[in-house]
């Protein structure tokens, strides 16, 4: 069986929408978009590089599949995130795309998404890494499919904003198994489920 490992970049309030620019999520007026580029350094890109290092498979949601469609499909820039992510097995889960022909090495995962990622972690193949996608996070936690959580947590609240774990979800516990902090003050942490 596949393991399920979720990167996410979260406020100390627990927000999770909108990081990397202004205009990323505005749904709800979000307008704190952005809040998360002032804090990169090269602790946290080495950090990322390792994870990206490991062998695996992603696993989107339609809306941040879509927005790194945008991003990093077209770029050659040698950047090692940009090679990974285009060479990546990338699955989409969606119910309302028809396709995942615009970028390479994508395949839709048509339907209920609890129930196309518990049949895809089930079959034998590569383990799985979300990057974003809040409300696929949302779904997969509370369907007691995420194995392992890296949280990038950054010393800010915003006080609005979507949350990472909203809603009803089953008591989990996890186990710390590592930390790192960053020069800017993010804590690198990751969590393996009990």
């Amino acid at each position: 069986m596949r393991s399920i490992s979720v990167t996410m970049s979260v406020t100390l309030d627990g927000v999770v929408q909108g990081l990397g620019r202004p205009d990323e999520d505005t749904r709800g007026g979000f307008a704190h978009g952005g809040w998360g580029t002032r804090y990169q350094d090269d602790v946290m890109a080495r950090e990322m590089a390792q994870g990206m290092s490991r062998p695996g498979d992603m696993l989107f949601g339609r809306r941040t599949w879509e927005d790194f469609t945008t991003a990093w499909s077209r770029r050659e820039d040698g950047n090692p995130f940009t090679t990974h992510l285009n060479a990546a097995t990338k699955y989409v889960a969606s119910t309302t795309l028809d396709d995942a022909e615009a970028w390479q090495n994508s395949a839709l995962l048509r339907g209920d998404a609890e129930k196309t990622v518990a049949e895809l972690k089930a079959r034998p193949g590569n383990d799985l890494s979300v990057i974003g996608s809040a409300s696929l996070v949302h779904t997969l936690h509370a369907a007691g499919l995420v194995d392992h959580y890296t949280l990038l947590i950054h010393p800010l609240t915003l006080g609005e904003g979507r949350r990472l774990f909203e809603g009803p979800a089953p008591l989990t516990e996890f186990t710390l198994t590592g930390c790192v902090t960053t020069t800017r003050g993010v804590l690198i942490t990751r969590y393996d489920r009990r």
